[in-house]
């Protein structure tokens, strides 16, 4: 393969990767197969002694280039997944013990290292972040947010602009994400406005006579380049003017970055199709527009207990809209999100709590116009507008007028492109693939999917939902592929799956 582009196989142009999203998970993996390379700190200390010790061994080595399992024994962090425990160690040590410690690495940028690939994403470079309300605080701190070699602090500075607790708002994530890709040169790479319709599986056909060998120019022993069939990957290109435009290429390698939050969950109860129910917070501000003239004065029904929903209580109680909160939880249970949340870094998810805790249907409490409906699920819409609600204790049922429903209860990722959505992919073939209930089953030192050879996941597809902890699968990927180019992989290894 020539390092400046594609590669040909059989006829073939095929790309050495192909990363479908383009949210941080993309990002962080671009910048890596770009070739920047982390190294430790010669002048470092890092809290851990055992780590210490093993990373003085190999001093002046890229990180990518060690060996990665050795390197995340013992380690423990909030990530099941050790390569992410692995590499948020060394960018944030002692995180997690509330202590504010400088990365521990390094960069260079190394072109010799860099890999061909293609970034594919349906919207703006920073994917689902340009979705969110933009006016919203991160549930993680700022620092966490921020992408490998460009502090957030630092833009942050640059824009004259504030953390609030320690946390910034969606938007400014979103223009980091978006900044970050042009500061180090990765726009290049991108390729968004586009929608993925399918990935398969092909075997390109040889000439008569002709063997199936590899054709690219530094391919040695490598497990991945001297692949007989490829992945053929389809969709469309969406133009400013709203035409579109199909494309298909292949690629030796497909990574999924997609994230999870392309399609939101359902109750699956009667009438939840109908045009005033929403999974999504778009359209309520329209309502809340609505609601200021006086059209539908009949209560916003909000459906979750998580933070997504409490940010809808949030907006729709600052316009004094009337609301009705239901969720299926007790509000002490410690399973509720609320209950895990520091309260004086998080003072408006506290606040809504009280709400939901001060003002259920038995109490009455100082939130004018908001009722809480702990321990109640929805049963069934009507097209008069009207929701039926069980409590889910004495199996007493009620009915009431709605002006709109926001279901606002998790995401699913949309893996439609894939055979069977992807179910073949995960823990349990029989269910759709869930980040927290049923994710992609990986190898735990490569994020190569357990079921299929040359295909990879990373970020909240294996479980790892925050951008702290999914950096490691694009640590993971990008060693794993730049030893295999090196035919340092072994061909038959079987993978230890996390």
């Amino acid at each position: 393969m020539n390092d400046s582009g594609p590669s040909s196989v059989h006829g073939l142009t095929a790309f050495p990767v192909i990363v479908i999203g383009n949210g941080p998970s993309a990002i962080c993996l671009s910048y890596l197969l770009s070739g920047y390379r982390p190294y430790f700190k010669e002048s470092s200390i890092h809290p851990n002694p055992i780590l210490q010790r093993k990373l003085e061994e190999n001093l002046g080595i890229s990180i990518i280039e060690q060996d990665l399992e050795f390197l995340s024994e013992g380690l423990e962090g909030r990530s099941h997944n050790p390569m992410a425990v692995l590499f948020d160690s060394l960018l944030h040590p002692d995180a997690d013990l509330g202590v504010s410690m400088d990365s521990m690495l390094s960069w260079k940028l190394e072109s010799g290292h860099y890999i061909p690939h293609l970034v594919l994403g349906k919207g703006p470079l920073g994917g689902a972040w340009h979705s969110i309300e933009g006016s919203m605080f991160t549930l993680s701190l700022g620092d966490w947010m921020e992408l490998p070699d460009l502090p957030f602090r630092d833009w942050m500075r640059v824009k004259r602009r504030c953390l609030r607790n320690d946390r910034a708002t969606t938007a400014d994530i979103a223009q980091y994400y978006q900044h970050y890709a042009t500061a180090k040169g990765l726009r290049e790479n991108f390729v968004c406005g586009t929608v993925v319709t399918s990935v398969r599986r092909v075997s390109p056909s040889c000439g008569e006579g002709e063997e199936a060998t590899d054709h690219a120019a530094d391919a040695q022993a490598s497990r991945q380049f001297t692949r007989t069939n490829l992945f053929e990957v389809n969709g469309y290109s969406k133009a400013k003017d709203g035409s579109e435009k199909a494309f298909c290429i292949y690629a030796e390698n497909v990574v999924l970055a997609t994230g999870t939050y392309d399609s939101p969950a359902w109750l699956e109860v009667n009438g939840e199709d109908l045009p005033f129910v929403y999974h999504t917070t778009s359209e309520l501000e329209q309502t809340l527009k609505e609601q200021e003239t006086g059209v539908n004065l009949d209560p916003i029904l909000i459906v979750g207990g998580g933070l997504t929903a409490a940010d809808a209580v949030i907006s729709a109680h600052h316009s004094n809209a009337p609301i009705i909160h239901v969720f299926r939880r007790g509000v002490t249970d410690p399973g509720l999100i609320f209950n895990q949340l520091p309260k004086v870094m998080y003072p408006e998810y506290h606040k809504v709590h009280q709400m939901m805790t001060q003002q259920s249907c038995t109490t009455t409490g100082p939130y004018q116009g908001y009722l809480s409906l702990p321990k109640h699920r929805v049963v069934s819409f009507t097209p008069d507008r009207k929701c039926i609600l069980q409590d889910m204790g004495s199996g007493e049922r009620r009915a009431f007028n709605i002006s709109m429903a926001l279901i606002l209860i998790g995401s699913n990722p949309n893996l439609t492109f894939l055979p069977d959505q992807g179910r073949s992919l995960a823990a349990d073939t029989e269910l759709p693939v869930n980040s927290k209930r049923n994710p992609v089953v990986v190898d735990c030192r490569t994020y190569e999917c357990a079921q299929e050879r040359g295909l990879y996941a990373l970020g909240p597809l294996v479980g790892d939902n925050f951008v702290r902890f999914l950096q490691g699968g694009a640590l993971a990927i990008t060693s794993a592929l730049t030893k295999d180019r090196h035919g340092q992989r072994p061909i038959h290894s079987q993978p230890t799956v996390s």
